[in-house]
């Protein structure tokens, strides 16, 4: 399954305008609140020139980039933890995410209706964090409640690790931390993961104007507290979405595009890295998590792969498209064999060995 990112906001920020320009589909775009009252999800691709490049160098017939599913989940209000404006419904959506694009409005406009008077990106911000807050606090609170009794009476001693790190979790949500921003240990996050906390998601936050009018007390908001952010003129991004690579260099527009930088950015949120397949029929890309394990990638392939491991032939791409070849590489010694426990790197050109 594709990376699922949530693109939240209030009502009219746009968000269905960036799920149009990212996605190329044509979706309800309102000039009032509450014109989408149904999330929309679409398939992205991830621009990867590797793959271009390995393509090229293999002659490949087909070629096969990882993907993104945006979900552009109708816009939140005051009160969505407790219901308004078809907020348990949206939140649900949230949950079933990997991570949460923030967008925050940095424009004005006459012609449309906001749900906040006044241009607060800022102010935003903190009713989104709100909400999804007090949606956890509901939860958390409500299980170490049960867990506590459990304690108490003697009949789940094995739950106090996951009654102190809820417990945790409740305190911090309470003084307004988002749970993310904690420095969880790997058993506290193992036991939170499955939960699937809507503040525990990693996050971006994105600032959608033109740059002039982006204030430095906005950009210092987030610099200062080492936030993931990046700006974007979401409707320019738009009308200039379908812009092949040519048209945009003579045009004098970005390239990459934003939306191009935006896409590479959602990709990083969960720290992954691609490894890369090629040969005469496919090259293709594949998403893994960093840190993972040559056998490991090799069941992101197939199952049986890693169960059948043997070995793995590894290049970096670079070098691989520096020898012209796997025949040039192997003449000079690059092409390295490496065992099950190999942590992949990001670019890394797999061959899987197997017995399968």
């Amino acid at each position: 399954m594709p990376l699922s990112i949530a693109i939240v906001g209030l009502p009219n920020v746009g968000k269905s305008t960036l799920f149009q320009a990212l996605t190329a589909k044509k979706v309800e775009r309102g000039d009032y609140p509450f014109s989408t009252t149904e999330p929309n999800v679409g398939i992205v691709t991830v621009p990867d020139q590797r793959v271009d490049c390995l393509a090229s160098l293999c002659r490949s017939q087909k070629k096969v980039y990882t993907n993104i599913e945006f979900i552009d989940v109708p816009g939140l209000v005051d009160g969505a933890s407790r219901g308004e404006g078809l907020g348990n419904r949206f939140l649900a959506r949230i949950r079933e995410s990997d991570a949460v694009l923030f967008l925050l409005r940095a424009f004005d406009s006459s012609s449309l209706v906001f749900h906040r008077a006044i241009l607060d990106p800022l102010g935003e911000k903190e009713i989104l964090e709100t909400e999804l807050m007090l949606k956890d606090l509901e939860t958390v609170s409500r299980r170490v409640e049960i867990l506590g009794k459990e304690l108490k009476a003697g009949r789940n001693g094995l739950a106090r690790r996951e009654w102190e790190t809820l417990l945790l979790a409740q305190q911090l949500l309470d003084q307004g931390t988002m749970l993310v921003e904690h420095p969880w240990v790997d058993d506290e996050q193992r036991l939170l993961r499955a939960y699937q906390f809507l503040s525990l998601k990693p996050r971006l936050y994105l600032l959608n104007g033109p740059s002039d009018m982006i204030q430095q007390q906005w950009r210092g908001a987030f610099l200062n507290h080492n936030r993931p952010w990046m700006t974007l003129d979401v409707h320019n991004a738009w009308e200039s979405a379908g812009f092949s690579m040519q048209e945009r260099m003579e045009l004098g527009l970005p390239v990459p595009s934003e939306l191009d930088r935006l896409i590479r950015h959602c990709y990083g949120l969960l720290d992954l890295i691609t490894f890369l397949t090629t040969g005469p029929d496919e090259t293709r890309a594949w998403t893994l998590v960093r840190g993972s394990k040559a056998a490991q990638a090799g069941g992101v392939i197939h199952t049986d792969l890693e169960r059948r491991f043997i070995r793995a032939q590894v290049i970096a791409y670079q070098v691989l498209l520096n020898a012209g070849g796997f025949s040039q590489a192997r003449e000079r010694g690059w092409l390295r064999v490496e065992g099950k426990k190999y942590p992949v790197q990001d670019g890394d050109v797999l061959e899987i060995l197997h017995n399968a």
